[in-house]
Parts: structure tokens; sequence; C-alpha cells
């Protein structure tokens, strides 16, 4: 693998990882919310991940966003009567989104974007090194 490679490698992984970190945020934005006029309440999405080949190595592999997928979670249904969103039996319909999860995903995204960037000033740190050997 090229040590140009893992320039590639890493960028996208950190571009994956801002995506999901993008989508976690959004997810506890709307913990709290309930069914708007429409009746339907927000829904979790969660980020999938796909392997991309990256340059003419097999070895080398990225990573991309596939797809964005709503949670087939079944909605929070709260008694609540007296709530202006409650239907005809009382109940209010809030979001599916778990706070503890999202914040779980949340580390666990900042964490690899973080490790990524390490990586990449590592390389960067190795191939100046290189060319410093070469004009001495």
């Amino acid at each position: 693998m090229s040590m140009f490679t893992i320039f590639g490698v890493s960028g996208s992984a950190i571009s994956a990882q801002a995506q999901r970190l993008n989508t976690v945020a959004s997810n506890l934005a709307n913990a709290d919310a309930v069914a708007g006029p429409d009746g339907q309440a927000y829904r979790a999405r969660q980020v999938l991940f796909q392997t991309v080949p990256m340059g003419n190595s097999p070895a080398s592999a990225g990573v991309r966003v596939r797809d964005i997928q709503e949670s087939d979670t079944p909605n929070r249904r709260v008694f609540n009567p007296q709530h202006p969103s409650a239907d005809a039996e009382g109940y209010v319909t809030h979001s599916n989104v778990n706070p503890i999860e999202e914040m779980v995903n949340m580390i666990s995204a900042s964490r690899s974007y973080q490790n990524n960037v390490e990586v990449m000033n590592t390389a960067k740190s190795l191939l100046l090194k290189t060319l410093q050997m070469g004009q001495s």
C-alpha cells in the first residue's frame, strides 16, 4: 500500500464518520419530539457503511455511507389525554430515539474520526521525515 493511499483510506473514513455524527446530532435533537400535524413522529436514523476499494491494491479499502435508514423500532406512546397532540385514545406518540444509544454512537463516531485524523497526521510526519532524509 502506498503512503498516499493512506490519505484516501483515512479521508474516506473521516467523511463517513462526519456524516454519522451529523445523523446522531439530528437524532438527539429530535429525541423528545412528538408526532406532528401529519400524525407521524420522528424516527431515529442509522448510517450504513460500505467498503470501497482504494487504489490498485486489493489490500487497501476505504469506506463510504451506503444508506441512511430509519429505525423500525416502534415509537414510544405515552398516555397523556391533556396533551394537545394526544390521539383519540389519549396517547401521545413520541420519537423512537434512544438517547443512551445515540450517545454511545456519538462517542464511537467521534473516536473513529479522531483516530483517522491521527493516522493522517502520522502518515504526513513520516512522509516529511522521508523527504528530509533525502535532503541530507
